[in-house]
């Protein structure tokens, strides 16, 4: 840090205005170098510490199902046959045309709005 501030006050020394006080000057930059060091630390990370129980988790676990759940609700038959056949059968956009006879486009259009929803949850 002090060798820091020495080149930093040797790279800018024909900025000092008043020879007379050079001693205050250096110590400006020594003191602006350690604030900056200071400014560039980062805190060791800490162990999060979980105090949540078994039964904290499961509630967390049962919510989210039950908000997944009432989000595939709230979407159409057709919304919900595209995700199926996308993400349960892993079928390519373009098989998923192929099965259902429309154009790659609209297979497209139509899983994208329906992950819109979906991420968006259900309407209350």
């Amino acid at each position: 840090m002090a060798q820091n501030a020495l080149l930093r006050a040797w790279r800018n020394r024909e900025r000092l205005r008043e020879a007379g006080r050079r001693a205050e000057w250096i110590s400006r930059i020594a003191r602006n170098e350690a604030l900056r060091e200071c400014d560039r630390r980062v805190p060791d990370p800490v162990e999060v510490i979980d105090d949540r129980g078994e039964e904290d988790h499961r509630l967390d676990a049962l919510i989210e199902a039950s908000v997944v759940a009432a989000a595939l609700k709230a979407l159409s038959s057709e919304d919900l046959e595209l995700l199926r056949l996308r993400y349960e059968a892993d079928m390519t956009q373009s098989a998923i045309a192929d099965h259902l006879g429309i154009p790659e486009g609209t297979v497209k259009v139509r899983l994208h709005r329906a992950r819109a929803k979906l991420r968006k949850g259900p309407i209350e």
